[in-house]
This record gives structure tokens, C-alpha cells and sequence, in this order.
């Protein structure tokens, strides 16, 4: 039986396989300050092991609806040489609790208003509950100001 050397670096292509996420990806999450390597001699990127939990908890991070920039943000108060641990984990949930509960209340919101939607039909752009409640848009005066809003 081999040992595994656990302080062994591992190249780009060792960390998308173990994490299930792209070459590319992995470039991305570096170059916005997510993840950090090192270069080898032949200039190749190299990463700690320890990038393995820090993957898994951007994508856990992402698929909670987390934006890239907040969980950024987050993982600046994490050290870069150590796997996150659950005490880490713990304290970033709790900054993303409350974001996370007000969403969940919108789409809740959302999702009761739907029905009475579906089919009437009316477009309006003065009395829609769902894209205009109250005729908010014109209070803001001419222009397309959905552009911005999700």
C-alpha cells in the first residue's frame, strides 16, 4: 500500500478532477482572489491541498445564490494556508443567514403571487404586483429602470 504525501501540491488538473470543477473555473476563482497558487520551475500552477475545501465551499457558497464578489468578501477573513474547518464554515453562515432568510421571503412572496398572475393577461406596466406594485417605476420618473433589478 502507497502512502499519500497530504503536503504534496497539486496541479490545476488534480484539483478540477478531486473538485468536479473546470480548468477554467479554477483560473476564474484565481484571478478574482478566491483561491491562491504558487508556481513551479516550469511555471505551472501549483495549490495547496487545502484548496480542495476551499472549492467545495465557493460552490456550496454559489449554488445557495451567494454572488461571487460577497463570497469573496468572506473568504478574506479565512487563512490561506489551512482547509476551512467547521467553526469557519459556521461563521460565514451566519453572515449569510439573514441574506439568505430575506430571499427565501421574496420568492416565497413571489411564488404566492404567481397564481393570481398566470394568465390574466393584463401587461401592465402601471399595476403589475409582480414587476410595478403601486406604479413604484413612475414615481422614479421616465426611463427603463428595470435594467438594473434583477
Amino acid at each position: 500500500m502507497t502512502q499519500i504525501d497530504v503536503h504534496k501540491e497539486l496541479t490545476v488538473g488534480q484539483v478540477a478532477a478531486r473538485s468536479g470543477v473546470a480548468v477554467t473555473a479554477l483560473h476564474f476563482y484565481e484571478a478574482k482572489g478566491l483561491i491562491k497558487s504558487t508556481r513551479n520551475p516550469g511555471n505551472q500552477r501549483r495549490y495547496p491541498r487545502a484548496v480542495l475545501r476551499r472549492v467545495a465551499l465557493i460552490k456550496v457558497a454559489q449554488r445557495l445564490g451567494i454572488p461571487l464578489a460577497e463570497i469573496g468578501e468572506a473568504l478574506k477573513n479565512l487563512p490561506d494556508n489551512r482547509a476551512p474547518t467547521a467553526v469557519d464554515w459556521q461563521t460565514l453562515s451566519a453572515q449569510w443567514s439573514q441574506d439568505l432568510d430575506e430571499r427565501i421571503n421574496q420568492l416565497v412572496a413571489l411564488r404566492d403571487r404567481l397564481n393570481g398572475c398566470i394568465g390574466c393577461g393584463c401587461l401592465s406596466m402601471e399595476a403589475c404586483p409582480l414587476r410595478n406594485q403601486g406604479d413604484a417605476l413612475g414615481k422614479q420618473g421616465p426611463g427603463a429602470h428595470l435594467l438594473e433589478q434583477p
